[in-house]
C-alpha cells in the first residue's frame, strides 16, 4: 500500500560538501518514488542567504527550513514546530536521519504525541566519537536516548553496527538491519581511462592509490600517508580527494606527506562530485581507506561499482561485503596496509580476481534490491506502533 513517508535529515542535496547521508537520503526517498510512494524530505537550508524554501527535486518534496543559528553541524531552524503542528498528521511513516541535531528529537516529539510511527537510523552516531565526546554523551541523555525509546525500529546498515545498537541495550526486536546502497544506473556509464591522469599529470603506467570522503582524523588519511611512503618508496602517486572535515587539518597532512618524502607525489584533490568522482575512481588502480570507525563506508561501493579494488580497515562495515571478494580487509595499522597494498600491485592474478568480482557485489548493494526490505521494515514499524 502507498505510503506518504516523511524523510527527516539534518543534510540534503545540494549540499554534497556535508558527506554520504545527503546522497544516501535522496537515494532512498527518489528510489522510494519510482516505487509508487509519496516522500518529503524535512531538512536545513546551508546555502546563501539562509531562508526556508519549498521545492519538488525529481519527484519529492524538499521543505528546507532556515537555520537560525548553528553550532558545529548542530543547527537551529526556524519553523520547525510549526511544520510539526501543522503538517506531521499527514504522513503515515517518519524516518529520522542521524542524532546530533534538533531536528529529529523535535520531530520524533510530535509524532509520539500523535501516535505517528517513525524509524530512526543513526548513520554510526549511536557510539560518541571524534571530537567533544563529553557534549555527545549529554546529548544523548537528552535527547538521542528518548527519541531512540520510543521509535519503532533502529536501522543498522550494517552486522557491526547492528552489534553495537545490542551491545547499548536496544532490544533485538526493535533493531532492523538494511545495508547502505548505491545507485548502479549511475554508474552503468563509467568515463574512459586516463582523464584524470591527465588533469594532474600522472603517467599512464604509475600506479595511483585514491582515498576520497571527509577529511578528517578518523578517516586514516595520516596513516595512509604512512604507508603509502614505505610501500611505494619511488614511484606511485597518493591522491586524497575530498572536503576538509576540520580546518587546517589538510595543512597537517601536507606536511605529513613532506616529512615522508612524498609530498610530490601526493595529490591533494580537494572535493570530488558527479563526473569527476567517477574519473578518479577510474583512474586509481587501488581504493584505500584506513578508517578508525566507519558504520558501512559508502565510499567503498562506489569504488566497488567503478571495478575497483579496495584496501580497508577492519573497523569499516562494509567489511563483510569486501573481504576475499573485492579487496583485502586488514588491520588499522601501518604495516598492514603497506603489505596489503604491496600485495595487490604486485600479485597480478589475485587483482584480476578481485576486480572480475566487483560487479557481482556491487548488484548486491544495489538501491534497487535494497527498497524492497526498507518497505518491509516500515510496515513492520507501522505494526509495532499499532500493538502499543
Amino acid at each position: 500500500m502507498p505510503m506518504r513517508i516523511l524523510h527527516v535529515t539534518q543534510t540534503y542535496h545540494p549540499f554534497l560538501e556535508r558527506g554520504g547521508p545527503t546522497v544516501k537520503v535522496r537515494a532512498i526517498a527518489e528510489g522510494l518514488m519510482r516505487r509508487g510512494h509519496r516522500n518529503t524530505v524535512l531538512t536545513s537550508w546551508y546555502g546563501r542567504p539562509y531562508r526556508s524554501r519549498r521545492l519538488d527535486m525529481n519527484g519529492v518534496e524538499v521543505v528546507y527550513l532556515r537555520p537560525r543559528a548553528k553550532y558545529r553541524a548542530l543547527t537551529f531552524n526556524s519553523g520547525l514546530r510549526k511544520f510539526c503542528r501543522t503538517e506531521l498528521p499527514g504522513f503515515d511513516m517518519i524516518h529520522i536521519y542521524g542524532l546530533y541535531d534538533l531536528l529529529g528529537p523535535v520531530v520524533a516529539h510530535y509524532a509520539s504525541k500523535r501516535g505517528i510511527p517513525y524509524v530512526v537510523e543513526p548513520l554510526g552516531m549511536t557510539q560518541p566519537i571524534d571530537r567533544s565526546l563529553r557534549l555527545k554523551r549529554a546529548w544523548h541523555r537528552m535527547f538521542g536516548s528518548p527519541m531512540i525509546e520510543n521509535a519503532a525500529l533502529i536501522i543498522a546498515t550494517s552486522r557491526q553496527e547492528e552489534g553495537e545498537l545490542l551491545a547499548a541495550g536496544i532490544p533485538r526486536s526493535k533493531v532492523a538491519l538494511r545495508y547502505n546502497g548505491i545507485d548502479l544506473d549511475e554508474y552503468s556509464q563509467l568515463p574512459a581511462r586516463g582523464a584524470f591522469r591527465s588533469e594532474w599529470t600522472i603517467p599512464p603506467d604509475e600506479p595511483v592509490v585514491l582515498f576520497l570522503g571527509r577529511i578528517i582524523p578518523r578517516k586514516g588519511v595520516d596513516l595512509l600517508i604512512d604507508a603509502f611512503s614505505q610501500a611505494f618508496p619511488k614511484r606511485g602517486r597518493l591522491v586524497v580527494a575530498g572536503p576538509e572535515g576540520e580546518v587546517g587539518y589538510v595543512s597537517k597532512l601536507r606536511e605529513q606527506a613532506r616529512a615522508k618524502g612524498v609530498e610530490e607525489r601526493t595529490i591533494f584533490a580537494g572535493p570530488l562530485y558527479a563526473g569527476a568522482k567517477k574519473s578518479a575512481f577510474t583512474d586509481c588502480d587501488i581504493f584505500a581507506l584506513p578508517s578508525r570507525y566507519e558504520n558501512f563506508a559508502n565510499s567503498v561501493a562506489e569504488a566497488i561499482a567503478c571495478n575497483r579494488p579496495v584496501i580497508i580497515s577492519d573497523q569499516c562495515g562494509i567489511a563483510e561485503f569486501v573481504k576475499e571478494h573485492a579487496g583485502l580487509v586488514v588491520p588499522r595499522d601501518v604495516p598492514s596496509f603497506v603489505e596489503g597494498m604491496t600485495k595487490l600491485v604486485s600479485d597480478v592474478d589475485l587483482y584480476n580476481r578481485y576486480q572480475r568480482a566487483c560487479p557481482v557485489v556491487a548488484s548486491r548493494l544495489s538501491w534497487k534490491e535494497l527498497l524492497g526490505g526498507q518497505e518491509d521494515l516500515y510496515s513492520r514499524a507501522r505494526s509495532h506502533s499499532a500493538a502499543h
